[in-house]
């Protein structure tokens, strides 16, 4: 099968899928049950939700690296927005956010490192605390999307001459990328306003209200896992781990977990990830690769951030 045809089924299985735990979702809340017993039939499934509108994020990764169709930027760009359309991200901000994640990715401990946070001045109780308390929010209560709804947000409305002054990842960025990604943005927008208005308030929780929040959840917790204390330098192609497929979830993730090689074998498509699994440099391998375990990689979050301290002068 060749990859063109692996990626148009996982465009339909996406889709389809999305259809059928929609479905799903609304007709257990017309079961002849207490509400309290409907929720508890309805909560794996909400989180299954989530887990899928990740799954969403990750085709649109695929999109983003031009790798869903080679052979035609312009259809690859079309596909990668429709599957980006429930969680609202357009495929040019998701673009340029994620080639800067590749190019700097905790190149030192103020460039695109999640876990760091840099102090100046006195290192005082309050200050790690205060650290520590964002750290948790970010990752276990859905701060991480909060974070990146941000980043989107800036990129839509602040003038290009200015966001280009709040960070280097707005390097090259135009009015007309701007523009662009206000139309995929408000289609995204369109979609949620659509399903609310013509087919009820309902459903359209269901379907995608709750399901963002489950999203919103899940994306916080594994989105740096790959990430998270690993090295910080210049060799920022391997400041990163993967971790031991895990049946279902690397089915959902699309081998995500396969992450090392990704980083450092971008263009490898997401089917041929683990045939190509590369191991670390040993150096890297060494610090990195401290747990194989998907659900480690998650709790060893709980041990918080990095904080550097600096002189206020530096």
């Amino acid at each position: 099968m060749t990859s063109r045809s692996i990626n148009n089924k996982l465009i339909a299985e996406t889709l389809i899928i999305f259809i059928i735990q929609s479905i799903v979702a609304v007709s257990i809340q017309h079961l002849p049950l207490s509400s309290g017993i409907r929720w508890a039939i309805y909560a794996p499934v909400l989180l299954f939700q989530g887990l899928w509108f990740y799954r969403f994020y990750i085709v649109g990764h695929e999109a983003s690296h031009n790798k869903l169709i080679r052979e035609n930027k312009q259809l690859n760009d079309f596909w990668g927005s429709v599957v980006l359309l429930p969680i609202m991200v357009p495929i040019t901000i998701y673009r340029k956010i994620h080639m800067f994640h590749h190019g700097f990715n905790r190149k030192d401990h103020h460039t695109s490192s999640l876990d760091t946070f840099v102090i100046k001045g006195k290192p005082t109780l309050m200050r790690k605390l205060y650290c520590y308390t964002v750290w948790y929010i970010s990752v276990f209560m859905g701060g991480f999307f909060i974070h990146s709804l941000i980043s989107i947000l800036l990129f839509l409305f602040v003038p290009v001459s200015l966001s280009k002054k709040i960070s280097p990842a707005f390097n090259n960025w135009g009015v007309k990328d701007q523009l662009r990604s206000i139309a995929l943005f408000s289609l995204g927008v369109a979609l949620h306003l659509s399903v609310f208005v013509l087919l009820g308030k309902e459903i359209y929780l269901y379907t995608l209200g709750y399901p963002m929040l489950s999203f919103a959840w899940v994306l916080s917790m594994l989105v740096y896992i790959f990430h998270y204390d690993t090295t910080t330098g210049t060799g920022v192609r391997f400041n990163v781990r993967s971790v031991d497929r895990v049946p279902v979830f690397s089915w959902i993730l699309m081998n995500f977990n396969e992450h090392a090689t990704h980083h450092q074998y971008p263009n490898v498509s997401w089917h041929e990830l683990p045939a190509k699994s590369t191991p670390l440099p040993q150096e890297y391998h060494d610090q990195n690769q401290n747990t194989w375990n998907f659900f480690r990689a998650i709790i060893n979050q709980f041990k918080g951030p990095t904080i550097v301290y600096e002189n206020k002068t530096s």
